[in-house]
């Protein structure tokens, strides 16, 4: 028959043979708060909870500075392709310069038909949205209306549109305007002749010619020059909300006090101001 038995008041079971185990062997019992929660565990889950936030933290300013950043649209100048509300995620990787990171990261060159967002060049604390139209060394003319690349008739039936019945012969016709037209930045029009080759405007290098697709109603490289290259920030990826506004007309006066009460409102009533067909749209 067994006899062995547990060490009294130890809870640690003694095999067949060995001597009883003396519990003050086993070290000290670590000092316990009240409810039974260690000070290092505390500080440990602290510690950790601060780990955590400060990892976060650091992973999203590398995201908003080397790959996406959020931008909202706040005039109909792209329109129909982009509305007043649509909220973009911009790929600032695309059109990079990188040096070393060539080699990992597959950088592509601008090309006619591609969105930018960009640094505003007469106030580069602006952040503007265009389609590019030319490249360095391209000629670009406009005759009523109609856009010639290099004297070929530009194909963007797919995405500009003309809402005005007016015209406006700078607009119209760049740049074949002698009067100084409204809108127009001062320092582009002293520059702007010296750019004209044949009545076509060339594009120097290192820039390019935007324009918005609503033609009409574009405040673009017609008005305030080229886009520098080292101003292009990268190009719209992906719509991940579109809010449209209400509060316009005869409803303005039911509007909440403040763009950021209407704002807020709107976020927090999305199904009734959210567009959701254009959510999570690729943007081309």
């Amino acid at each position: 028959m067994n006899d062995a038995k547990p060490a009294t008041g130890t809870g640690l079971a003694n095999r067949p043979g060995e001597k009883p185990r003396d519990p003050r062997s086993q070290g000290p019992t670590p000092l316990r708060r009240a409810g039974g929660v260690r000070h290092s565990q505390i500080v440990s889950g602290w510690l950790g909870s601060l780990q955590s936030l400060l990892v976060t933290v650091v992973i999203a300013l590398f995201i908003i500075t080397f790959l996406l950043q959020a931008f909202q649209i706040p005039s109909p100048s792209m329109e129909n392709t982009l509305l007043v509300g649509d909220y973009l995620l911009v790929d600032k990787l695309h059109f990079a310069e990188g040096g070393a990171w060539r080699r990992i990261v597959p950088y592509s060159a601008v090309q006619r038909g591609d969105i930018i967002v960009f640094h505003y060049p007469v106030n580069p604390e602006l952040h503007f949205v265009k389609r590019v139209i030319a490249l360095p060394g391209d000629r670009v003319r406009i005759v009523n209306r109609r856009v010639l690349v290099n004297g070929v008739p530009l194909n963007d039936k797919d995405y500009a549109i003309h809402r005005r019945a007016s015209s406006d012969y700078f607009r119209d016709n760049f740049p074949a305007s002698d009067k100084v037209p409204q809108n127009v930045e001062a320092t582009w029009w002293e520059q702007l002749r010296g750019h004209v080759r044949g009545g076509e405007l060339v594009v120097p290098a290192g820039s390019y010619f935007a324009m918005g697709d609503n033609r009409d109603d574009s405040l673009d490289s017609r008005y305030w020059g080229f886009v520098p290259r080292e101003n292009v920030i990268g190009r719209p990826l992906i719509i991940y909300w579109s809010l449209k506004t209400p509060w316009q007309g005869a409803a303005a006066g039911t509007a909440p006090d403040g763009k950021l009460r209407r704002f807020l409102y709107a976020l927090t009533h999305p199904w009734q101001f959210t567009r959701w067909e254009r959510t999570f749209r690729v943007v081309r």
